[in-house]
């Protein structure tokens, strides 16, 4: 009779055991992926609908209450675009179904060093092609809104969010963060409702032109029309954020591109009030 105690036998069950579970997982690997793209596609969408407010316009729930039929209604207003940051032009260089932002900023073909800057996201790289949003209306060409994805250093984390901004491309509508590390309670607070309630209305740009929407060290003056209270307890994390909006508010950022937008929406305005 075979002895089944043996280190031959055992390494055989081990071997057996390794093929059969590895091969389970990747069967579960296969069958799962397209379910978690569809989660992954579905909680970008909710991110950028809740930074414009559409949701709480039009069903009176927040975009992560909203059911997946809801959040495709709504997605249906939002077209997107890349635009080449440094010229401001729309690009058609990549595939924007595939084009992965926060992916081409690692790569030094796709990406420029940041260089000096006054006000810090913590990135020595940033992608050159940026993937921006548009609000339209169903029937209408008009641009209510333009989100734009944003990123920049917290005190644990790099923060990605999304800026919402009204039609006049200086004026804040919404502020949503998707990704970060931050500690609850404090930096976390980016994520409270009535913290991110505070940005709409805010103004992005100063008369001079420069970006000066802001995290105020403190409760923020009232007759102030560009900051928002500060976050208590989390300093470093309020200046993050208020470095990551006033970088890409600037030109180093989105500013080329929204300065070439508003000539065109200026020249269109002014062909459809002529006509």
């Amino acid at each position: 009779m075979q002895r089944r105690d043996t280190l031959f036998s055992t390494l055989r069950v081990a071997v057996v055991l390794c093929v059969v579970c590895s091969a389970a997982v990747s069967v579960a690997a296969v069958l799962l992926r397209p379910m978690q793209e569809t989660n992954k596609t579905l909680d970008r969408q909710r991110n950028i609908l809740d930074a414009t407010g559409l949701a709480l316009g039009e069903f009176g729930r927040p975009a992560s209450k909203l059911t997946q039929d809801e959040v495709a209604t709504l997605y249906s207003w939002i077209s997107e675009k890349l635009v080449d940051l440094q010229t401001g032009e729309y690009s058609t260089e990549y595939d924007i179904d595939k084009y992965d932002p926060k992916a081409a900023a690692k790569k030094i073909d796709q990406s420029v060093e940041v260089g000096a800057t006054d006000f810090s996201i913590g990135k020595l790289r940033r992608e050159k092609i940026a993937k921006v949003y548009f609000v339209k209306r169903p029937n209408s060409e008009r641009i209510q809104q333009v989100v734009l994805p944003v990123y920049g250093q917290g005190l644990w984390s790099t923060l990605y969010g999304y800026l919402a901004l009204k039609s006049d491309l200086e004026t804040v509508q919404g502020l949503t963060f998707y990704e970060h590390a931050e500690t609850p309670g404090l930096g976390g607070e980016v994520d409270n409702a009535n913290w991110k309630a505070q940005w709409v209305g805010r103004e992005l740009y100063g008369p001079d032109g420069e970006p000066k929407a802001e995290v105020f060290k403190g409760t923020a003056p009232t007759e102030n029309p560009y900051a928002v209270d500060g976050l208590s307890g989390a300093t470093i994390t309020s200046r993050g954020v208020t470095n990551l909006i006033r970088y890409w508010a600037s030109d180093d950022g989105y500013g080329v591109f929204l300065g070439k937008l508003k000539q065109e929406l200026t020249s269109e305005n002014k062909t459809a009030g002529a006509n």
